[in-house]
């Protein structure tokens, strides 16, 4: 079975990505797609969505992660994010978090500060594999 190739994209002419991701991502042999709908931060033991950005943040990654693993895929596997935060003051959180998550791994990711559909959630991450 061929295995995907997933190569990030960062031509020359454009800024060098400022975080853990990268500009575009070009993906070759590929015999599988996921689409991964939006994940949010809940599906813990205790049944409560946690209160800090941090533990949101983890969860919904955490959640992310089991729909990539129930396809037989992980981080590496990963062509495509994109990250809904509920306010701007958690894009340093979500950097922080997102780059201990994915490692050396770079995606293309694309943030967006929207109302996300539960008040109480502060993201909600959607994302495209390849395999």
């Amino acid at each position: 079975m061929t295995t995907a190739e997933i190569q990030p994209l960062n031509p020359a002419t454009l800024p060098e990505p400022s975080g853990a991701y990268t500009h575009g991502t070009l993906v070759t042999g590929a015999r599988r797609t996921v689409f991964v709908s939006g994940q949010v931060p809940w599906g813990d033991e205790s049944g409560r969505v946690p209160e800090d950005f941090d533990a949101q943040c983890r969860l919904t990654w955490r959640n992310v992660l089991a729909v990539l693993a129930e396809a037989g895929m992980g981080i590496e596997n990963l062509a495509k994010v994109t990250i809904y935060l509920s306010d701007r003051k958690y894009r340093e959180a979500n950097g922080r978090i997102r780059q201990e998550i994915l490692g050396d791994h770079r995606a293309a990711v694309t943030i967006i500060i929207s109302d996300i559909y539960s008040p109480e959630w502060l993201l909600e991450i959607e994302a495209i594999a390849m395999k």
